[in-house]
């Protein structure tokens, strides 16, 4: 019953940033998680960074640690994608994802235990 839409992306040149957000709505009472994903033409979706709701603890894959950065708005329902010094590797479609229950630290990486998706955006690293 939450959903969730991703805004923010476009064309950027390597090195450059981009600010990707996603807005919640409906039941996000109920959200543990909001975790970022992305899916590059060819590839599987990957984890890229997730956040707790309540406590805004963070973790992040290791292909964008120190270059990206999430956080939260609570007042306006919404997790930010900071992506600074981004890279050709970073072109891909990015997709935000609520996780409705508390699975552990260890699963907060895992796409199937995501429980609502957004619709992706376009993010194109130019080289």
């Amino acid at each position: 019953q939450e959903q969730l839409v991703e805004s923010g992306g476009g064309l950027v040149q390597t090195g450059g940033s981009l600010r990707l957000s996603c807005a919640a709505s409906g039941r996000t009472f109920s959200t543990y998680a909001i975790g970022w994903f992305r899916q590059a033409p060819g590839k599987e979706r990957e984890f890229v960074a997730t956040i707790t709701w309540s406590t805004s603890r963070t973790f992040y894959a290791d292909s964008v640690k120190g270059r990206f950065t999430i956080s939260s708005d609570h007042a306006r329902n919404t997790v930010h994608l900071q992506m600074n010094s981004v890279k050709p590797e970073d072109t891909a479609v990015y997709y935000c994802a609520a996780q409705e229950f508390n699975r552990g630290d260890y699963m907060l990486s895992q796409m199937h235990t995501y429980d609502y998706w957004g619709q992706g955006t376009q993010v194109t690293v130019s080289s």
